[in-house]
């Protein structure tokens, strides 16, 4: 073990015992104080379930960062940023806040890893013919990359253990890379990316179904800021220390974030051609689309993570090819897939008409 390796493997370990340990209590406390998940027609689960999961995440995450990680770089302002958010998120899991107030919270998060930590995109790498950005276009869309990420994780927290699988998917591999890349600039968001992974672990113990319960708002947001931070420092570590991918950065990225930034895309651009609000809630989201085909809810988590390490194994095996060829191919891999369940779902809905006139 090296100098680096032992605080990384503690960082870890007192994450998920953190975690581990403060996930029976919260349920305990919740169950007496009625702090419960009510289901409705939008929800998969039929009882009564707390929503405060993520209070054990960032427990576990939070005091593992501050006591064994660098926080240099960064790390000390996306710190700040995840303790307004979680902050956010506790709120609408205990008594609903609007959605112009979360973004609010976004809107302040966002803005302190930028403009204190200038942590932002500063080129497209070639794509579109794009190189380096004005100062302006860099924080306008940095800004977009963090709220639309951290929403599409929020988004896809619809299932027992299916955001804390693609968080921990998404983060085992950003926090490889820059494990064996990063060097002084970004070695230590390493130690994010554990941290991470250790409270995540904890938690998903008790989050598979039939799960006791679940990560909430209070989870989705901060896993989901988080994780639109280490994609923008993945992407920046490409274009200045040159690895693993260079200039294909940001096409793998994209292939890393595949299954929430798909799901998002599609139920927004769903509902929009349905003339609704995109933030209008329904039961369109990919992991929807399964269960109607008759998986379980386990089948469908274990199904969608295993289709976001087939894609981000791909793009990485074929990340020579460069950012265009990556993002056309995932574009058209996105259609086809779309297609796929929009052709099923449209089977489905003919089976159920034919079968109530039959009855009738």
């Amino acid at each position: 073990m090296s100098h680096f390796n032992i605080p990384l493997g503690l960082s870890w370990m007192w994450a998920l015992l953190v975690s581990l340990f403060a996930v029976p209590s919260i349920i305990y406390i919740a169950h007496l104080k009625n702090m419960l998940d009510t289901p409705n027609g939008r929800t998969v689960h039929q009882s009564l379930t707390p929503r405060l999961g993520g209070v054990a995440v960032f427990a576990g995450f939070m005091s593992a960062l501050t006591i064994f990680a660098p926080l240099e770089n960064g790390v000390k302002e996306l710190l700040a940023g995840c303790i307004i958010l979680f902050f956010v998120g506790l709120k609408d899991d205990l008594v609903g806040m609007s959605v112009s107030k979360k973004f609010v919270g976004q809107l302040l998060a966002t803005g302190i890893v930028m403009i204190m930590a200038d942590v932002r995109l500063t080129s497209f790498q070639g794509i579109l013919g794009i190189g380096t950005l004005p100062v302006g276009i860099s924080y306008a869309f940095t800004f977009f990359v963090i709220v639309g990420i951290t929403n599409a994780i929020n988004l896809i927290d619809g299932l027992d253990g299916l955001a804390g699988t693609i968080v921990l998917i998404i983060c085992s591999t950003f926090g490889y890379y820059f494990y064996q890349y990063g060097g002084p600039s970004y070695s230590n968001y390493a130690y994010v990316a554990v941290c991470l992974i250790g409270g995540l672990l904890g938690f998903l113990r008790y989050n598979f179904h039939r799960a006791p319960i679940f990560m909430g708002d209070t989870g989705s947001l901060v896993c989901g800021f988080i994780v639109s931070v280490l994609a923008i420092q993945f992407i920046e570590m490409g274009l200045r220390v040159g690895q693993p991918f260079g200039s294909s950065a940001p096409s793998v990225a994209v292939g890393i974030l595949f299954v929430p930034l798909f799901d998002t895309l599609r139920v927004f651009s769903l509902r929009m051609a349905a003339g609704k609000s995109p933030f209008s809630p329904d039961k369109n989201h990919i992991h929807h689309r399964i269960l109607a085909m008759g998986f379980q809810q386990i089948s469908t988590v274990l199904l969608l993570g295993l289709l976001n390490i087939l894609v981000t194994l791909s793009v990485i095996q074929f990340a020579y090819l460069g950012n265009t060829v990556l993002i056309i191919a995932l574009a058209i891999f996105s259609a086809l897939l779309s297609i796929f369940f929009g052709v099923y779902q449209s089977r489905i809905s003919r089976r159920q008409l034919l079968a109530a006139e039959s009855s009738n």
